[in-house]
């Protein structure tokens, strides 16, 4: 297994090097000029070209793009164009509000689709089978903007439930320690602030988190339903184990490799993907950050984020692959 982790580990050396370059390339090939974001539009020539140079803009593009690595393995994300703040040190409340929202909008994608996924592949072909599937079918094709304007408009407006944007009421004089304000509230022993915070995450954590449900509701019933036509199974039913035993004892565990490649994957999605979710709800996370950033020019801020979410979802998925031995132990990481 260590030798396996290292050589996964070593192996990520080149796509996160290629990752780096695709994205300094693509970034580059926006249209516009860094100098006139900076200076703005009445800048004079000369106060455009010394900005420029300052920046290194004005070397061929391979000397940039050594300078930018030579930063990132200095830890050096580069600079906001507009804040003139290290985005190393800036990005970090934004990289703790999309996390989590996404393991919040994961949670309720695993619990929801998992035991959505077990109901239609216990109960096959009856009416508890097409509903649970219709919900999954209905969850994968409604589109993200449009679910979380629905809740919005109804659970905000209508029925003024919950709210509607943000992480917390500012009128509250909350005072992050972590940037994860679940667990601040928690820290702090303030439940009224956890309620605030769990409040405005509800809306968001479910729009973001429906299609994963549809997706790991769908895989959960295919894995259960191959793995409940095993013999096995039958000898687990034949030695008398309750239904419910045998369905999340021995058929679940089984099952769940497939799951978690999946869930995996969504993780990783849901890490990229949170753009729309943050901007309906003014949600502050990486995505809104690097929207943000997009109608600004903010070159450095567009790469770099880019940049972290890549190398997140690069982890994840090794993550997940040393967790198959931890789940089946038949799993053995040899030789290849």
């Amino acid at each position: 297994m260590l030798t396996y982790t290292l050589r996964r580990i070593l192996m990520l050396i080149p796509v996160l090097i290629g990752m780096s370059l695709i994205t300094f390339s693509i970034v580059h090939a926006i249209p516009g000029d860094p100098a006139k974001t900076i200076a703005g539009d009445k800048a004079t020539p000369e106060q455009l070209q010394q900005i420029r140079e300052s920046l290194g803009l004005d070397q061929p593009f391979y000397v940039q793009y050594l300078n930018y690595v030579k930063g990132l393995l200095k830890g050096d994300l580069g600079t906001s164009l507009i804040t003139q703040v290290p985005i190393a040190e800036e990005i970090g409340p934004f990289l703790a509000a999309t996390a989590e929202l996404t393991i919040a909008a994961l949670l309720i994608a695993v619990f929801l689709g998992v035991n959505l996924g077990i109901l239609s592949a216990w109960k096959q072909n009856s009416w508890m089978d097409y509903g649970a599937m219709f919900i999954a079918l209905i969850g994968v094709s409604i589109p993200v903007f449009w679910l979380g304007l629905m809740e919005q408009w109804l659970f905000a407006q209508q029925l003024d439930w919950l709210p509607s944007y943000g992480r917390v009421d500012p009128r509250l004089g909350f005072e992050p320690l972590t940037q994860f304000y679940v667990l601040d509230s928690l820290l702090y022993g303030d439940f009224h602030w956890l309620q605030d915070v769990l409040m405005h995450l509800i809306l968001p954590a479910v729009a973001l988190g429906t299609i994963p449900m549809a997706v790991i509701a769908r895989m959960t019933r295919s894995s259960m339903l191959e793995v409940m036509r095993q013999d096995y199974i039958r000898t687990a039913r034949a030695k008398g184990l309750s239904e419910f035993w045998v369905i999340y004892k021995h058929t679940l565990k089984n099952a769940f490799i497939p799951i978690l490649t999946v869930m995996g994957l969504q993780l990783g999605l849901l890490l990229g993907g949170a753009v729309l979710t943050e901007t309906i709800f003014s949600w502050p996370g990486v995505g809104r950050y690097v929207y943000d950033a997009i109608n600004q020019r903010n070159y450095p801020v567009i790469q770099s984020g880019i940049l972290v979410l890549a190398t997140i979802f690069v982890l994840i998925n090794l993550i997940v692959d040393l967790l198959y031995a931890w789940i089946d132990p038949r799993i053995k990481y040899g030789k290849e």
